[in-house]
């Protein structure tokens, strides 16, 4: 059964695949174009089907391209740990998680002490942007944690944080702020989320603050603009996720905590496979822990 397994064309469908591109995968494997393209084309031949489309900007994975891809992916992250496993001083279990800069600065680094306790022989690396990571194309990021509705049907998803969005404002505020008070707002590109959240909590609470065109002040992140509330400039619509930490510590209070607009939620997301690495899995399972 192995004897016909044609490794070497696997291994460069498994990088073809991931990067969208012969090029890039020609580069990773250190071959030309011309050899990938070889190489695949046979391994076509073989299977008796097409793993790829072309497109004008590279390479689409067919149907079967896809079901072929999670297998092989696997399998070889697979061999790839065991044999880490194996040599007598395995490399140093490490991961690398990207995030957007307010999660990582408001949530995960505060918490961050506890899973060193926990594991002192692995390293975190935090990449945080704004940007979505295309985590098939991009093999250097273990794990995503991003914030969104939409569902992931070619990911693996752990860890999930459900969140809602309320209003609050510094202890003793005085009580003309809180009639007129400076509404503190996120203006993230090409998203209405904060505009939207604070029509909807207003209307919610019976207040006219938004339509009164009370005075905005805008940040381009959450956790300046939770810093800003947190310095008395104003209230500030914020995620029970990312303000949780100013609550617990007394450094921000909830304005009618009985009003909340529902909002999206945070996913730790990797290619399927991935989660089975050690310190992928050691990672995963110290967030669901941290959720409880």
């Amino acid at each position: 059964m192995f004897a016909t397994l044609p490794v070497t064309a696997l291994r460069t469908f498994e990088s073809a695949a991931r990067l969208r591109s012969f090029k890039q995968a020609a580069l990773e494997l250190a071959v030309t174009p011309t050899a990938v393209s070889h190489q695949i084309k046979a391994l076509e031949q073989q299977l008796g089907f097409a793993l790829f489309d072309r497109v004008p900007r590279g390479v689409r994975l067919t149907e079967k391209g896809e079901r072929l891809f999670a297998g092989v992916h696997t399998a070889l992250l697979d061999v790839a740990n065991t044999l880490d496993a194996l040599r007598p001083v395995p490399s140093a279990g490490s991961l690398c998680v990207s995030v957007t800069h307010s999660f990582a600065a408001l949530w995960l680094v505060p918490r961050l002490g506890r899973f060193y306790q926990a594991y002192p022989h692995y390293l975190v690396r935090l990449e945080a942007c704004a940007e979505v990571i295309d985590l098939q194309q991009d093999a250097s990021v273990d794990i995503a944690i991003r914030y969104s509705s939409a569902s992931y049907p070619q990911l693996h998803q752990a860890a999930r944080m459900e969140e809602r969005f309320g209003v609050y404002g510094a202890p003793g505020l005085p009580a003309a702020q809180l009639q007129t008070p400076a509404l503190i707002t996120v203006r993230w590109r090409d998203s209405t989320l904060y505009e939207n959240g604070w029509r909807d909590w207003c209307q919610a609470a019976g207040v006219d603050w938004w339509q009164r065109h009370t005075s905005l002040r805008d940040y381009d992140e959450e956790h300046y603009a939770l810093q800003a509330a947190v310095a008395g400039q104003g209230m500030v619509l914020a995620s029970s996720v990312m303000v949780s930490d100013l609550v617990r510590n007394g450094l921000l209070v909830a304005y009618r905590p009985d009003i909340c607009v529902p909002g999206a939620a945070y996913t730790a997301l990797c290619v399927p496979g991935r989660e089975r690495h050690p310190p992928v899995r050691a990672f995963l399972g110290w967030l669901q822990q941290e959720l409880r």
